[in-house]
């Protein structure tokens, strides 16, 4: 349940931001007091996924109160919505958490891996605390640009290299249908990273904690070097999983994770020329271009799969990109293109849902419409023509993407048309000083966050390293490793960091 976005990433708030409304704390009074409802998660669900996820009755939900513009703190209200697991001792204080993104849900995060935490020794002595961040989840205002159906259609803004948008007027048109699905551009333009970080900052107040501990993943580890820039001196602990490199600009990010992805894409290559009839061939050096032989068919022709959906070029890349996060489930990916070759989309298709979190029912739990709205708050807009030269580059760093369809076109940034500027600089993180120690979790081959993005964070907060080796998508209470839990669990209870070079693996 880590953050499946694995090609949309890019965020943050700190002294090289601009900063949010000069006395507007002040005013927060009414916020800082409420009061949390705690209920049992099982009897609010709405749907049927929630219900089954949410069901323990050792899950408890309720929501905060926050502004949903800082700057108008009396103006109107959003609701970010909280799940606990209450602490098995006495509490000491909350552990935050976010999983990811943009886009990931805090609250299902936590109830999905529930067992791990009641099993784990933080658990022990702290409330374990997921958030969905503004517009996600069950937190509102939503933000919606596609429904759930235009997403199984295909009938949204596709991505490969960069998303498919080749003219003004589409994006104009994607900015309007945000505006408008979202109840209106004051919902909209408040999605970004900077409001969020606030919105943590009352949360920590309102659950009576002194001083923040927090665990991020993927994005979320923005949002945590974030909070640590903004509020050095409300930091206890914070621990920085699967970590987006601090000094990079959004495109230079996106380079590096796909050029990550290509690593991966290679590994799996070669894992896969080991047996005798391996769909990508013998030869892991001649992989690309047999998957490339393998989907162009695509481009034109969606292959139909089980249940009357299609399966398109760009489900097959995201299928693949999701697959390749953990080296666990590289099988499923060469079983999928062996199967998708052979004229069978389905378990493509179940990968491609993974990655977007589809539930049976059809309900997407990954919000890529939110992931689109933050990332045009956080980052600057590229012109047509960086846009479209920053699609050509990708396709040279990660030629199992290089189709035509995906890095020869012209493109236009998805954030071109958006109605309010961006919230913050390039890079997003600069100037640190005063933060206590620090723990920044990072997996050598990781796809998605390159290792050398965890060096520069630790080196960014002058904090502790834990390098890990192997090759997934972050690692505390994810990969398995008893090291790697035992490392961070300490840290988090304790306060007790690692020794400098300390190593683990998966």
């Amino acid at each position: 349940m880590l953050a499946t976005v694995v090609l949309i990433l890019v965020a943050g708030c700190t002294s090289a931001s601009r900063s949010p409304g000069s006395g507007a704390d002040a005013d927060l009074s009414v916020y800082l007091g409420q009061k949390l409802d705690w209920t049992k998660c099982k009897d609010t669900a709405k749907t049927a996924a929630d219900a089954k996820l949410f069901a323990d009755p050792a899950l408890e939900c309720a929501s905060v109160d926050v502004p949903l513009d800082y700057a108008k703190p009396k103006a109107e209200r959003a609701k970010i919505a909280l799940t606990r697991l209450p602490a098995a001792g006495k509490a000491e204080g909350s552990l935050l958490i976010n999983p990811g993104g943009p886009g990931g849900s805090g609250t299902s995060f936590v109830a999905s891996l529930l067992a791990l935490w009641q099993a784990g020794t933080v658990a022990q002595r702290f409330d374990i605390v997921g958030f969905d961040p503004r517009g996600i989840g069950s937190s509102t205002p939503a933000l919606d640009c596609y429904t759930d159906k235009e997403y199984d259609a295909g009938d949204v803004p596709r991505f490969g290299a960069v998303y498919d948008i080749t003219s003004a007027e589409e994006a104009a048109e994607l900015a309007k249908r945000c505006t408008d699905g979202s109840g209106g551009l004051a919902n909209l333009v408040n999605a970004g990273s900077t409001n969020v970080v606030r919105d943590m900052d009352v949360i920590r107040q309102v659950l009576g904690d002194d001083k923040l501990t927090y665990l991020g993943y993927s994005y979320g580890s923005e949002l945590g070097a974030m909070y640590a820039a903004t509020y050095p001196e409300k930091v206890r602990a914070i621990v920085l999983d699967g970590v987006v490199s601090p000094d990079l600009t959004a495109s230079e990010f996106r380079l590096s994770q796909f050029a990550g992805l290509q690593a991966r894409f290679d590994d799996l290559a070669a894992l896969c020329a080991k047996s005798s009839d391996c769909v990508l061939g013998p030869d892991p050096a001649s992989a690309n271009d047999r998957l490339l032989k393998i989907v162009e068919p695509l481009v034109e022709t969606p292959a139909p799969a089980t249940g009357g959906r299609d399966v398109s070029v760009w489900d097959v890349y995201l299928g693949i990109s999701g697959g390749l996060y953990a080296e666990a489930k590289w099988p499923e990916v060469i079983s999928a293109l062996t199967a998708l070759e052979a004229g069978n989309a389905d378990k493509m298709l179940a990968l491609r849902d993974t990655f977007y979190g589809r539930t049976p029912d059809g309900a997407y739990s990954q919000d890529f419409d939110t992931n689109i709205a933050v990332r045009c708050m956080d980052s600057r807009r590229l012109t047509p023509e960086e846009h479209t030269a920053l699609a050509r580059q990708i396709g040279k760093v990660a030629p199992m993407f290089d189709l035509d369809v995906f890095t020869a076109g012209n493109y236009h940034s998805e954030c071109e048309a958006w109605p309010a500027p961006p919230t913050r600089d390039e890079p997003w993180l600069a100037d640190v000083e005063g933060v206590p120690e620090t723990l920044v979790v990072s997996v050598t081959g990781d796809p998605a966050t390159p290792h050398q993005g965890g060096i520069a964070m630790a080196r960014a907060l002058d904090g502790s390293l834990l390098t890990v080796d192997g090759k997934q998508h972050g690692a505390y209470l994810l990969g398995g490793s008893k090291c790697v839990d035992d490392v961070v669990s300490k840290y988090l209870l304790d306060l007790k960091t690692p020794p400098a070079n300390a190593r683990c693996s998966l």
